[in-house]
């Protein structure tokens, strides 16, 4: 009897440090505190570490990533204003089936994630309709 007692509560015990392990780690990936944001600089000293790169070609992979950046600039320029009208089309597609209540807590939401979309760097939406 006490063997079995001494069993299930070892048993609690670590589905406790399971259960705590999983909720530690939930809320530390879905919280952000596990990510880091991607820095070019953090990619150029990896690989200048793990390739053993040289002060050249270390110039040189900047350069690359540079160049890279402007392309990738260039094109998210030309391609927001559709991303945008995408998204402005499925918003009005959204304020015809709400009643006045929720269009007017809907639109509090947008204006939150798009001041979101502005704090990460992305183009400002078109004033609303």
């Amino acid at each position: 009897m006490k063997r079995r007692v001494y069993v299930y509560f070892v048993l609690i015990f670590l589905l406790g440090i399971i259960v705590g392990a999983a909720g530690v780690y939930t809320y530390g990936w879905y919280s952000g505190h596990w990510h880091r944001k991607f820095s070019r600089q953090r990619v150029i000293d990896y690989l200048q570490k793990e390739l053993n790169l040289s002060q050249t070609q270390t110039q040189q992979l900047q350069q690359i990533i540079t160049q890279m950046d402007q392309k990738e600039s260039e094109l998210r320029e030309q391609v927001a204003p559709q991303f945008q009208a995408i998204r402005e089309e499925a918003r009005d597609e959204t304020r015809k089936i709400l009643n006045a209540q929720q269009l007017e807590k809907f639109n509090a939401m947008v204006k939150q994630w798009d001041a979101k979309r502005k704090m990460a760097g992305h183009p400002p939406p078109p004033p609303p309709r």
